[in-house]
């Protein structure tokens, strides 16, 4: 029997060449998106605030589409039930790449994310149970403070301009997509309406033939999946289930393993996921979740109205819960799961790090408006609600920025270390340093290279 030491897994450690590349690309997107995201909601506040207030609601409110099919909706509801199902349908992408081929697929290195974001998630709704049970308030908003905005959180960290190393934003963005599941789950369980049996069927059909064609025929074309795709999220809107579940799934479907020949070298560059994933992001970031944002994100700031925010139990739960209750449970679900595992911290880092990410975590917006949405539709707490997820937005990420602004230096040194290239080779040299991870990123490397030359 080996006496040798295990390996201890390494909290916010350098992720592997390969997925920092994918990490880059991706978060370059988000951030981008990120900051559209950000000019949206103040467009839709200033808008919603201004003379032309009236003017916002009658547009937002404006309903159009098929009745016979169930799609008479408003431009609120085509841009939530709509244009959020492109969201969703990057995010299952995110989540199925994950499981296969990220951090999600080993456990010992799963554990420390999923930990950190199941707590991120329960003590928010936790906090909101106890103020709207101490307050006499609705339970039904108690999902409304689990989720984490990526595309804002890096926004954020895009206008403050901080250096967070990648080891750190993988975590952050593999939280955030642990987040969308869970998001995923809640919104499927308990947000559906009465269930149209017919119509569910229906969207399971549509979804056994996008796999049928998708991973035994191995068709391509835009011009089958889109139509097929819109014919699924109209079946599931039908249904009672929320129409972006459509999304979720039919990104789950896609192939995120590029193809393999007979001597098992890939005849892909890249696999259908990764492709579609690069054109879809995109309109993701830069419109879907905009617009989405637009019209969820316009309420009346007067101080009468903020007044009656601060009163409501529904909206002290979202803001605690968001604020406090992120905080508190990433950072105590991460400590937990270093504390009673085999993980330890970076060697370069502090667990006041961990308080960064914890408050940036805090930053819910698109999924905690649209639970909002969701929980109290026609409610006349809703307005209330969307506010109380705005304010506790902003107060996490004014409260991330400063305190990742003040720790910046060190992650400009940081950052600079793991970017730093002396010979050139399009690698930087921690890479390339014996420390672990080297075989398995010039192996990676060199199977590229052959695949495609």
């Amino acid at each position: 029997m080996s006496n040798a030491p295990k390996e201890r897994t390494s909290l916010f450690g350098l992720p592997s060449f390969q997925e920092r590349r994918f990490l880059l690309e991706a978060l370059r997107t988000e951030t981008v998106g990120g900051m559209l995201l950000l000019a949206a909601a103040v467009v839709a506040l200033v808008w919603a605030n201004s003379p032309w207030g009236d003017l916002y609601e009658s547009v937002r409110d404006f309903h159009f589409g098929i009745p016979s099919l169930h799609l008479d909706l408003s431009v609120g509801h085509w841009a939530s039930d709509g244009l959020l199902t492109i969201f969703f349908f990057v995010a299952g992408i995110e989540l199925k790449r994950e499981l296969l081929l990220g951090e999600l697929r080993r456990p010992a290195a799963a554990a420390l994310p999923v930990v950190a974001a199941v707590c991120g998630m329960v003590v928010p709704a936790l906090f909101y149970v106890a103020v709207n049970a101490a307050g006499g308030g609705q339970m039904d908003g108690w999902a409304i403070p689990m989720a984490t905005d990526i595309a804002f959180a890096l926004g954020v960290l895009a206008v403050i301009g901080t250096n967070l190393p990648s080891g750190i934003r993988a975590f952050l963005l593999t939280l955030a997509i642990v987040d969308d599941l869970g998001a995923i789950l809640v919104i499927a369980v308990f947000y559906t309406s009465a269930l149209n049996l017919p119509a569910l069927g229906g969207a399971l059909a549509g979804l056994a033939v996008f796999w049928f064609l998708h991973q035994k025929l191995r068709v391509r074309g835009w011009y089958v999946y889109v139509p097929l795709g819109l014919v699924i999220w109209a079946l599931m809107h039908a249904s009672g289930v929320h129409a972006t579940i459509a999304g979720v799934a039919m990104g789950m479907l896609l192939r995120v393993i590029p193809a393999k020949g007979s001597e098992g070298w890939p005849t892909e560059k890249e696999s259908p996921a990764e492709r579609i994933e690069h054109l879809v992001r995109p309109l993701s970031a830069g419109f879907a979740v905009p617009v989405f944002a637009l019209f969820a994100a316009g309420v009346s700031v007067s101080g009468d109205a903020l007044g009656d925010t601060f009163r409501q139990p529904e909206a002290l739960g979202v803001m605690l819960g968001l604020f406090a209750g992120k905080l508190l449970g990433v950072f105590g679900g991460t400590y937990l799961a270093a504390r009673f595992t085999r993980a330890q911290l970076s060697e370069d880092l502090e667990w006041a790090d961990v308080v960064g990410v914890a408050l940036l975590a805090g930053i819910g917006f698109t999924v905690s408006l649209l639970v909002g949405e969701l929980a109290f539709a026609g409610a006349e707490v809703a307005e209330q609600v969307k506010a109380a997820v705005l304010i506790g937005s902003l107060a996490a990420a004014l409260a991330a920025a400063v305190f990742l602004k003040v720790r910046d230096g060190r992650y400009k040194r940081l950052w600079e270390e793991e970017n730093r290239d002396e010979d050139h080779d399009g690698i930087p040299d921690v890479y390339e340093r014996p420390r672990g991870r080297v075989t398995e990123d010039a192996a990676g490397r060199v199977d590229r290279e052959v695949s495609e030359g």
